[in-house]
């Protein structure tokens, strides 16, 4: 179900929102948190919708949207449109768009509509402001997610993140390099149990998660790791083998190849935001291992 109420008030949705879930039958819901989702337009808006919704089968929570307007309008209206039932996955989700004054203070839009007693998680779809944590619908939240990928330039991008990083914050690029990173981990571990004296990292340039891929065994490996623009792989080096974990550009299969042994394929496709944001809202909690990511970059050599 979807409602449109513009020109209207944070009161008159709130009695709207109370209203529908009566009509309903559903007075309460078990919610666990609320996902706030600032856009800068309306290009991924139902793209960012389907995400949230995607992820509230696993974690029920009031998605709220903030879209800017018309920021040249001679005064401040607030347009709104709910979605409830099978538009809104496990939850319910509450679309602001902000004209006039009202486009450059989300954060008081917002406050009414936020969950009592609820963590509060913040994305942003394209990019990020350059401190997460100090943006006004930043600060209401105890758990940060940009998305460098949508950026012009991504590792400028994650760059600005090290140095305005706040326990808390942490970007889809990390999360969608998680299988990769459980792969290389679990290959290393076996025998001949030599450490790695170096690493290649290859991809698209405009890739930010390879760039954390490189950063993060650039903090766990003592030796070069370095950044090419070629196929997609990584490669680790050590005295008796080298291990390459490779896959097509837009390929689902991975090759996992060791010095000696026979080749493994795995499956290991792309992940999608919606499943990067869901494991996001699994940890609230200050992510120290993205952190140290973000930081190994600096000592990533690009080639």
């Amino acid at each position: 179900m979807i409602v449109d109420l513009p020109d209207t008030t944070t009161n008159d949705i709130n009695k709207k929102i109370t209203g529908m879930r009566e009509e309903g039958g559903a007075i309460t819901l078990g919610r666990v948190l609320t996902l706030v989702i600032a856009l800068d337009s309306d290009e991924l808006l139902e793209e960012a919708i389907e995400a949230a919704n995607f992820a509230s089968h696993e974690h029920p929570c009031r998605v709220i949207v903030t879209v800017p307007g018309d920021r040249d309008a001679a005064g401040s209206r607030l347009d709104a449109q709910l979605r409830f039932g099978r538009d809104a996955g496990a939850g319910e989700v509450v679309a602001l768009r902000l004209h006039g004054e009202l486009a450059d203070h989300p954060n008081s839009v917002v406050l009414p509509f936020l969950l009592p007693d609820t963590p509060v998680v913040a994305w942003w779809p394209v990019g990020g402001p350059e401190v997460p944590a100090q943006d006004p619908i930043g600060r209401l939240a105890i758990r940060r997610i940009t998305n460098a990928t949508q950026c012009a330039d991504p590792l400028a991008m994650l760059k600005t993140l090290i140095k305005g990083y706040t326990p808390g914050d942490t970007d889809l690029a990390w999360a969608r390099i998680t299988y990769w990173r459980a792969l290389l981990a679990s290959a290393v571990d076996q025998p001949p149990h030599e450490p790695i004296t170096s690493a290649l990292v290859s991809g698209l340039r405009d890739e930010p998660s390879l760039d954390v891929l490189a950063g993060w065994l650039a903090t766990r490996i003592d030796g070069p790791v370095r950044r090419a623009v070629g196929d997609l792989k990584v490669e680790l080096h050590r005295s008796g083998e080298t291990i390459t974990l490779s896959r097509p550009q837009h390929g689902v299969t991975a090759t996992l190849q060791r010095t000696g042994r026979p080749d493994a394929r795995i499956p290991l496709a792309r992940r999608e935001t919606k499943e990067c944001l869901a494991e996001d809202l699994r940890r609230l909690d200050a992510d120290e291992i993205y952190h140290e990511a973000l930081q190994g970059i600096e000592r990533v050599e690009y080639l």
